[in-house]
């Protein structure tokens, strides 16, 4: 007779086969994130210097038209709505909101509350790529050989 139990492992390679964003969008969207992350206020917006007299700090300050977060919004919203459901059902999973077994339900519920502001919604999420990337593990899926042709 045979057992149709199914163990943890069993559970994130079946989750893994339902992800319908390619993780390779997904660790895009990690690097991006973190390279937001890393930005922090302006504490001098007119110093006056020369960028090569401060060691170029001011690429780390957030500004009201960042590059790196206006190239994020472009990119998860070229997104189609399937892969964008997907994104914030990732980041819900990686937060700890749901588990790997629950990933239906999670998808189920991103897709109940998609609207037109999802790039703005994840963007605004503190720890996002750290999210995704503990999304993907539970997927049993990484950026390791994704970072390792691009960094």
């Amino acid at each position: 007779m045979a057992n149709d139990a199914t163990g943890p492992e069993e559970e994130a390679g079946n989750a893994a086969s339902r992800l319908e964003i390619s993780p390779e969008k997904v660790c895009y969207i990690i690097i991006k994130a973190r390279e937001l992350d890393a930005q922090v206020e302006t504490d001098d917006p007119d110093s006056g210097s020369n960028p090569s007299d401060d060691r170029a700090i001011d690429v780390l300050e957030d500004v009201e038209d960042n590059p790196t977060a206006e190239e994020l919004e472009a990119f998860i919203d070229s997104l189609n709505e399937d892969e964008q459901v997907q994104l914030v059902a990732l980041a819900w999973l990686g937060r700890g909101d749901y588990t790997i077994e629950s990933w239906d339900e999670a998808v189920a519920e991103a897709r109940a509350a998609h609207n037109d502001r999802t790039a703005d919604y994840l963007i605004g999420t503190p720890l996002l790529g750290d999210y995704l990337e503990q999304g993907l593990a539970a997927h049993q899926l990484s950026c390791e050989e994704y970072e390792l042709g691009r960094l």
